[in-house]
């Protein structure tokens, strides 16, 4: 059940008009009272005899009957509460003492309140109600309404439970805010899917993905299409900005422009200059890395930089982890503008269900997001992958990694009992999941060719290897369909110079395997990245990654063994 609260308003009619009228789309039906704060208040919508001029004097008359200059100069007050669309149809009188409960809760009228504020509540549809009430008491006095949403939101939880309805995951206040209606009845008007306000979020999201400087910030902006308008200071120095989509006009022609702030609380101009704090003075933050030359060499830097943020998460101070997974939400973001069509679209899904997890109350420590933020910027600057070859496969192999970082981002939401986040984390790794066949199917394939052809000798030899590092897992190794390309992926790790077993049981020490539901694949991608092993199977040849080597000395982040607990989705 959602309630929401609108902005105030000055005119009791005009929004009795609108509740009894018949919507901006004929989608109107049947309106009438449900209930109000007299039994006996006329009803437009049910009685011939009624009017919308007598409904509209009854609710004013204690705001009439104060002095001109004691009146207040936005009177109406208006909640919307609507059901969820799995929820049963409710009955006139289930919205009635919903919409009581309602009244009470947000202090409008306190049950036992006899001189509390005059009421109605409209039903016009089936899955919601309209309350509409004005802001002053019967005995002259205004209503306490501190934080009436969140004790709308509070209530609603309760009637959840109450009804047997879907309950809704609460929110924190730190949430995109969500689309007007006349914003969505615009876009629905146009045949457009998206409102202009999700689609400036998305567009700003993406541009300020790895950016390095607000000059970089905004160039992408005015690549991206869109309008800008930058509030700036007699000192030439950037307050703030706008944005509008070309398209999108107002009655009068204009284009219609909207405040960083007012699409995401952290696409602010004070907030996204936060991004571009110096690293910090963490050893591992400030690692000599390679320059990137490629959509490859890009994906294998951000596979690392998600280790590092992995280790963070499972180790770090809240404000250093806070800092990690609103960096992720960039690398994922600059991933999906950067890979093939086979993949995007998942990926983009990812990044867009992810943005709600990227805030919360826990404030980010930034400059120890330096590594997810040089990668994001490394994908962006090293333009779009192939669908195949190295770079298609190493796409896999970023996924392959996101997805854990992703899912232990959730577990730390969830530890913070940050619902809502939790919540967008875990749908961004399904799509993740979704995500990575497509990806890796081909590499894998070919991976598969090359163990089913490999000596049963040296298989023997690698299954003995598998029993030794990982004694409890192996039986489920072996009898897994992925269990030839690992195979081949040992043998090029032996070829190269490399310890299997060694090499198994380090790869396996750095996270969980049984929660996996492939875990060969997933040791296929950790071996190859930690023997630099080239990615696809066609480049047997090609250019190693120069990425920093996991293979590192004892007591380095990256011989740190932790495990993701209770990790809720099925990896691949």
């Amino acid at each position: 059940m959602i309630p929401r609260i609108h902005k105030r308003g000055s005119e009791t009619i005009g929004l009795i008009r609108y509740l009894y009228g018949p919507g901006t789309h004929e989608e109107h039906t049947d309106p009438h009272l449900v209930a109000a704060f007299d039994p006996l208040t006329p009803d437009p919508g049910r009685d011939p005899q009624a009017t919308y001029g007598q409904l509209q004097r009854l609710l004013d008359q204690p705001v009439n009957a104060l002095p001109v200059g004691r009146r207040p100069k936005k009177h109406v007050w208006h909640l919307s509460v609507r059901a969820s669309p799995e929820d049963p149809i409710l009955s006139d009188d289930d919205w009635a003492a919903i919409a009581r409960r309602m009244v009470a809760a947000t202090g409008i009228a306190p049950d036992g309140d006899d001189a509390a504020c005059r009421w109605a509540a409209v039903r016009h549809a089936d899955d919601h109600i309209h309350i509409i009430a004005t802001l002053v008491r019967d005995d002259g006095r205004r209503p306490r309404l501190h934080n009436e949403a969140r004790r709308a939101q509070t209530e609603a939880r309760l009637i959840e439970a109450d009804y047997g309805l879907r309950r809704i995951t609460p929110g924190d206040g730190t949430a995109a805010k969500r689309p007007t209606s006349a914003e969505r009845h615009k876009a629905e008007r146009r045949g457009q899917q998206h409102t202009p306000r999700e689609e400036l979020r998305e567009a700003v999201r993406r541009s300020v993905a790895g950016a390095a400087s607000e000059e970089e910030f905004f160039d992408r902006l005015t690549t991206a299409g869109l309008l800008i308008r930058r509030r700036v200071a007699p000192s030439g120095d950037n307050l703030g900005y706008t944005v509008a989509l070309p398209g999108d006009r107002n009655a009068k022609g204009e284009p219609v422009f909207y405040s960083g702030s007012k699409l995401a609380p952290d696409l602010s101009l004070p907030r996204i200059r936060e991004r571009w704090t110096p690293a910090s003075d963490d050893p591992a933050q400030q690692s000599a890395l390679p320059q990137v030359t490629g959509p490859a060499s890009a994906r294998r830097r951000a596979t690392s930089a998600a280790w590092q943020a992995l280790l963070v998460i499972d180790h770090g101070d809240d404000g250093v982890i806070a800092a990690q997974v609103a960096a992720a939400s960039e690398v994922l973001d600059a991933l999906a503008q950067t890979s093939a069509a086979h993949t995007r679209r998942e990926l983009q899904a990812a990044a867009t269900a992810f943005e709600r997890a990227s805030r919360s109350h826990i404030r980010a420590a930034r400059g120890h997001d330096h590594a997810l933020r040089q990668a994001a910027r490394d994908l962006v600057h090293s333009g779009p992958a192939l669908g195949r070859g190295e770079d298609g496969a190493t796409t896999a192999m970023a996924i392959d990694m996101l997805f854990f970082l992703i899912a232990a981002a959730a577990h730390w939401h969830a530890r913070k009992q940050h619902a809502q986040q939790a919540e967008a984390a875990q749908q961004a790794a399904e799509h993740l999941r979704a995500a990575y066949p497509s990806a890796a199917g081909h590499p894998m394939a070919l991976f598969h060719q090359r163990g089913s052809r490999l000596a049963l000798s040296w298989q023997r030899h690698h299954a003995t290897a598998v029993r030794h590092a990982l004694p409890e897992l192996a039986d489920r190794i072996l009898a897994e369909p992925g269990w030839p390309t690992l195979a081949a992926t040992l043998d090029e790790a032996r070829t190269a110079g490399h310890n299997p077993t060694a090499l198994l049981a380090q790869a396996a020490a750095r996270r969980e395997l049984d929660t996996a539901e492939r875990m060969s694949d997933v040791l296929v991608w950790r071996l190859r990245r930690m023997a630099d092993l080239p990615a696809d199977p066609q480049n047997s040849q090609g250019r190693r990654a120069s990425g920093a080597r996991a293979v590192s000395t004892p007591g380095s982040p990256a011989h740190i063994g932790a495990r993701l607990a209770h990790i809720s989705p099925r990896h691949h």
